[in-house]
């Protein structure tokens, strides 16, 4: 049996929860999110709305499979609206800076023009100065492949570390040709 999908989702106070039929919707502080739930799992709302119940209808393959993904959504949906996903960005290289214009973020990154971004509705950027960027929003897939569209821009390159990179990220760096030839 799925450990995870057995766990009920605490909801927070401030955090209210309606579930109609496969639809589940959480409202917080940080905004809204909905999710349409598998037909093969139920979600129920346990003692006095202060949980989440995610239980699955079989004991099949593809049942216990869902049975903890849709936990974690729920759970992750649950979290965002409630103290949301950060995720950080360095940008590193001579010359290399973002700018905010409006709320599309403009990296300048060593091509011959800008590149120019919109992120997504309810994912926002912040830069605290040119070359750290923090992107943040209730919704963790949202962030997540925002930050992801933003670093492959221009990844870190392995030789003198130039490039977009998560926070606390490691490149592993290589020696080059010049060292290689003596």
């Amino acid at each position: 049996m799925s450990r995870i999908g057995r766990k009920p989702v605490p909801v927070p106070g401030g955090v209210k929860v309606a579930v109609t039929g496969q639809d589940v919707q959480v409202e917080g502080p940080k905004g809204k999110l909905q999710l349409a739930v598998h037909p093969l799992i139920t979600v129920v709302m346990g003692d006095e709305g202060k949980e989440i119940l995610v239980q699955r209808s079989n004991d099949e393959r593809e049942s216990r499979a869902l049975h903890g993904l849709m936990r974690s959504l729920v759970n992750n949906m649950v979290v965002g609206v409630s103290q949301g996903f950060i995720k950080k960005l360095e940008i590193q290289g001579v010359g290399y800076q973002a700018q905010l214009k409006g709320k599309q973020v403009a990296l300048q990154v060593g091509f011959a023009n800008q590149i120019v971004l919109e992120p997504p509705e309810g994912v926002t950027v912040t830069l605290a100065d040119p070359t750290h960027m923090t992107i943040s929003g209730a919704d963790k897939q949202a962030v997540g492949q925002f930050a992801a569209v933003v670093r492959k821009s221009r990844p870190p390159e392995p030789y003198k570390g130039k490039g977009i990179r998560y926070e606390g990220e490691v490149v592993r760096r290589k020696a080059g040709k010049a060292f290689g030839s003596k």
